[in-house]
């Protein structure tokens, strides 16, 4: 069996804890590696490392940072295909998913390029009498990233595209589900011209989560993954004096308005809905018929493409639209909500509870769940399901719908679909959420604008990627200058004023 192993100044390093996780196959059920769990011990020389060649890193120019990400992505998309295997292997994902992943990740390094101008201070020429003030980017010096197992590509070069462009050190500890990816993209950053130590990749658990949030060395922690865990790392990440961006759970809406493409409205939630098995925390889990009406003819188009999804392994071709979720814990999560569901009055009228993919018994496969007739105050409303599974909420008007998204104590994404301009301006306008789709269903910004959701989705000031990602892993300092040529006899005991 492979023993994976930590990446630490340039090299392959084994883990020295002898505690290991199991890493599973998800389409067949089986352990097909095992990662070490760093020690506190481990994690802090990591850092140590990590902050001697910041040093260096932080001394090249940013024109010259950005040479190393244009052939970190020259590398990238070289071994796509290794990659996206890889990746597949691992979380289950399907591999045109699976390429996705890492493709929606290089956007942000492409973006990060571009360090060079977004890392550009401000100046103002005689602001007073011979007195001019100007302003400059610098890093943090060393900062993590905790990633989670659904993006096991896209969020750790979230993480690590912007910190380094900035001239940052990372320490990157990903998903043990699944952290071949992280330690390939880590590989492939040395080769592309990466001082030594400059990434650091080191696997654990909540040991090397602690160590992370209690070292004085790190200044800035990045985090993605549920919200019991973001509320934990953001209060104890800024006790401990660090800046922290922290995203959690989500609970996605998609209101259907009477007059919207129903075809498209249903195409929409199929894909957004089902796709990559639902572990991804921009899925659309609740759908919002506006009326009676439109929920009945909405089913009568849902339904069947829902029946009609194909499950199956990554290997089985384009045929497959979703794979297995991660573990078999998420599975018995998935099974015991569907079955809180059925119990508190929902109407399952597509039930996945009995599939079974032949050859793949072991297999963490959950088939299709759509529920209709499903309420406010039900747990499959309220909860984060992170699977195949679609909840149904009949609104029987517009606000009723707009309330809905706004009032769930999760605020990441939310979509509305129709025709009416009016509807969707103001829809767009009122809701409390942070990312809105119109005739949109996964509205993920593209890279050069900011990823973040509100409420309990999100907890931080900065979003990820785009200018917000600049602003987060560097520091503004500003200088007020006066040349001796300007400077009276005598002492001076004044503060610059506008003249």
């Amino acid at each position: 069996m492979q023993e994976l192993t930590h990446y630490i100044d340039g090299k392959h390093i084994k883990g020295t804890s002898e505690r290991f996780a199991d890493v599973y196959n998800p389409a067949t059920g089986e352990v097909q590696a095992k990662v070490p769990l760093a020690t506190s011990e481990e994690l802090n020389r990591a850092i140590a490392s990590a902050a001697e060649a910041q040093q260096v890193w932080a001394a090249i120019n940013p024109q010259r940072r950005a040479r190393v990400l244009m052939e970190f992505v020259r590398l990238v998309n070289r071994d796509m295909d290794k990659l996206a295997e890889a990746l597949s292997r691992e979380h289950g994902k399907t591999l045109p998913d699976a390429k996705g992943d890492v493709q929606r990740g290089l956007e942000v390094v492409e973006f990060c390029i571009g360090a060079p101008h977004l890392l550009k201070g401000e100046y103002s020429n005689s602001a007073s009498r011979g007195i001019d003030i100007y302003s400059m980017r610098q890093p943090l010096g060393v900062v993590a990233g905790i990633t989670p197992f659904n993006f096991p590509a896209m969020i750790p070069m979230w993480k690590i595209g912007p910190a380094l462009a900035c001239g940052n050190a990372v320490i990157l500890k990903p998903s043990e589900r699944d952290p071949s990816v992280p330690l390939m993209l880590a590989e492939l950053m040395t080769e592309a011209g990466l001082p030594d130590g400059v990434l650091q990749v080191v696997n654990g658990d909540k040991d090397a989560v602690d160590a992370i949030l209690d070292n004085e060395t790190i200044q800035a922690i990045g985090f993605v993954g549920s919200t019991p865990i973001a509320q934990y790392i953001y209060a104890r990440g800024c006790e401990n004096g660090k800046r922290v961006q922290c995203f959690g759970g989500a609970k996605n809406h998609m209101i259907i308005m009477p007059d919207a493409d129903l075809d498209q409205a249903a195409d929409a939630l199929v894909g957004a809905g089902y796709g990559a098995a639902g572990e991804r925390c921009m899925a659309i889990s609740v759908a919002v018929p506006v009326g009676d009406e439109t929920a009945d003819r909405l089913m009568e188009k849902l339904v069947p493409r829902v029946e009609s999804l194909k499950v199956g392994p990554y290997t089985g071709g384009e045929d497959v639209d979703y794979g297995p979720v991660v573990t078999a814990a998420a599975k018995e999560n998935i099974a015991r909500l569907v079955q809180t569901g059925i119990d508190q009055g929902a109407k399952l009228l597509v039930d996945g509870r009995d599939f079974k993919l032949q050859g793949y018994e072991n297999g963490f496969f959950v088939g299709p769940h759509l529920f209709d007739h499903a309420t406010t105050d039900m747990d499959i409303y309220k909860t984060e399901i992170f699977g195949p599974v679609l909840t149904t909420v009949r609104a029987q008007n517009y606000e009723e719908a707009l309330a809905m998204a706004t009032d769930h104590e999760y605020g990441n994404g939310v979509a509305i679909f129709t025709r009416d301009g009016d509807a969707a301006r103001d829809f767009a306008d009122r809701v409390n959420v942070g990312m809105v789709g119109i005739n949109f269903p996964i509205p993920v910004p593209l890279a050069y604008h900011s990823f973040g959701g509100w409420k309990k989705s999100g907890f931080g000031d900065l979003n990820q990627h785009g200018p917000d990602a600049f602003k987060f892993y560097s520091k503004t300092k500003t200088v007020t200058a006066r040349w001796p040529s300007g400077i009276k006899e005598g002492g001076d005991f004044s503060i610059p004023v506008m003249e």
